[in-house]
């Protein structure tokens, strides 16, 4: 009798963490940590069933120890012990990261040096590492999946930024891309849709964080993100691109550290920043038709950046044969979906707005029957591809 791989997946965020538990390739039960309002919830599902209740902040931060009683209360595991192997998402930059690897203590001092460059992302999979390995001990073997991998093949003429070039080799500073995980996993959902791989894909993954990707066969050889998340698109508190001059400009009549500097651009910007009000899209809509300039023009602006970046990836390929909207505003905002492809003909992108409007938090086809660009709604699953990875490894 064949032994069933058990085993854990794990994508923390800034302000929340998903966990999957994986027999196989089949998951059995999934988790997701938030924080509503000022109270701590897990919403937990397994076999159909979901249930969503409050936790301490003690139970959020040691999340394996809850995850581990459930599963055992499921009669999915006898002990924890049976957890053996879990999956970690990883958001880091250098090319050490550019490869999905086991976490073993080389791993782990790399990963503390490269904090120091993306603590909001690093921070909290080194935190929940060190959790699980503390939980379970020495028994349990961790895999760091990269969110840069897919975007390994990006051009060299995309790489890197225009500085001295022996400055970019010796500090491994150029533009790593991250969303790979997302991109990947909708690309190839989107050819077991269509029946065939379109050559020229353009990605866009709209949620807290957002980027455009220009895929071609099937490889990254573009990307809106750089040598951190912060680069490219408006996002929900992230600046997005910036001119350096601004950057130095703004430490000196600011008066901000460079750590400060790094919470402003990563917390206090992009849509909240823009409008003064709120990161929410949903939100801003709503302030929008009761007439509020600053949410009119933070979502002008993110709009805006979007068409640039749909422009600049088809310069990049020479073209599009399909656009991917993937992400949660892309599921969900039949008015931002429309704005993004408004006046995009000569692109080929032709949305047909009776499908769009009926379209909200499912997958479909949204462009006009003849178009010559075909434009998908795409939902990602980071969670499958993570455990797709984790098991092959």
């Amino acid at each position: 009798m064949t032994t069933q791989k058990k085993y854990l997946v794990v994508n923390t965020g800034s302000a929340s963490k998903k966990y999957g538990f994986y027999l196989n390739e089949q998951k059995v039960y999934s988790a997701h940590f938030e924080k509503e309002k000022e109270v701590f919830v897990v919403t937990e599902v397994f076999a159909e069933n979901s249930r969503k209740r409050e936790i301490s902040q003690e139970e959020y931060i040691n999340a394996i120890a809850l995850i581990s009683k459930s599963l055992i209360e499921m009669a999915i595991i006898d002990d924890k012990n049976d957890i053996t192997l879990v999956g970690v998402r990883i958001v880091a930059p250098g090319e050490y990261f550019l490869t999905n690897r086991v976490i073993d203590e080389e791993y782990l001092k790399m990963a503390e040096l490269a904090i120091e460059k993306v603590p909001l992302h690093l921070g909290p999979a080194l935190t929940e590492i060190k959790n699980i390995k503390k939980f379970l001990g020495n028994q349990v073997k961790l895999v760091g999946v990269s969110d840069s991998a897919f975007h390994a093949t990006i051009n060299e003429s995309a790489k890197f930024y225009a500085i001295p070039i022996k400055d970019s080799r010796e500090l491994s500073l150029q533009r790593f891309g991250y969303h790979g995980i997302s991109v990947k996993s909708v690309v190839f959902k989107a050819a077991e849709t269509l029946g065939y791989l379109p050559e020229k894909i353009i990605v866009c993954h709209l949620g807290g964080g957002a980027s455009v990707t220009a895929v071609k066969n099937g490889e990254s050889i573009d990307t809106s993100m750089g040598f951190t998340p912060l680069e490219g698109l408006v996002m929900a508190t992230r600046v997005g691109d910036i001119d350096a001059g601004a950057v130095l400009y703004l430490a000196e009549k600011l008066k901000k550290d460079f750590k400060e500097l790094e919470y402003y651009f990563n917390n206090e910007c992009g849509l909240l920043g823009l409008s003064g009000k709120s990161c929410d899209i949903r939100d801003l809509l709503e302030y929008e038709k009761q007439g509020d300039a600053d949410s009119t023009l933070a979502l002008e602006i993110y709009v805006k950046r979007i068409r640039e970046y749909i422009g600049r990836q088809a310069v990049v390929l020479g073209g599009i044969d399909l656009l991917i909207l993937a992400g949660t505003v892309s599921e969900r905002s039949i008015i931002i979906r429309q704005r993004i492809c408004e006046n995009l003909e000569f692109l080929g992108l032709e949305l047909d707005r009776d499908i769009n409007e009926s379209a909200s938090g499912v997958e479909m086809s949204l462009a006009k029957k003849d178009a010559k660009t075909k434009i998908l709604v795409v939902k990602t699953d980071e969670m499958e591809e993570i455990a797709k990875i984790t098991y092959q490894l």
